[in-house]
């Protein structure tokens, strides 16, 4: 079993997600974000916060999920990511968030058959409840550990003739 805190919880199509309340800075309505040219499939673009440029990552696209229209539940989870000693801020498009709870018995444990399944299962801190149901907590720090190349910028596409 791995120690609990409170965790936001949202969903993404029909799973319930979490992450640990102390990585999230705000809970944003859905807002026009500018998109990036050639970025990831992923990388929805950006938003501005108070003069801040935030990238916002939509998570059906992250999680290979059909894509769905924004709704008046949408909301974008500014977070808290570390990596190698860097922080960062960044937007997770949710479809709705929950609430900040704390899961059932506050048992949270780690993913074990995804080592079974042949899958590393890093973006995954844990596996807990919530009222019964499923909630997979994200590890925002590898959040991005396994993304498919498929998922990165596209490659160029130039002629030889438009080089000349």
């Amino acid at each position: 079993m791995l120690s609990q805190t409170e965790i936001v919880t949202f969903t993404v199509d029909r799973a319930i997600y979490g992450v640990p309340v102390e990585r999230v800075r705000e809970i944003l309505d859905i807002r026009p974000v500018a998109p990036i040219p050639r970025a990831p499939t992923y990388l929805m673009g950006l938003i501005d916060i108070r003069g801040e440029s935030i990238p916002v990552i939509d998570l059906r696209t992250l999680l290979r999920l059909p894509e769905a229209d924004d709704t008046p539940q949408t909301r974008i989870l500014v977070t808290l990511m570390r990596n190698e000693g860097r922080e960062t801020i960044v937007g997770l498009r949710t479809d709705r968030v929950i609430e900040v709870a704390r899961l059932d018995n506050d048992v949270m444990r780690p993913m074990s058959e995804a080592e079974v399944l042949g899958w590393r299962g890093a973006a995954v801190a844990g596996i807990g409840r919530r009222n019964g149901e499923i909630v997979s907590v994200v590890d925002l720090d590898n959040l991005f550990a396994e993304i498919p190349d498929d998922m990165l910028a596209p490659p160029l596409d130039v002629a030889e003739d438009e080089l000349a």
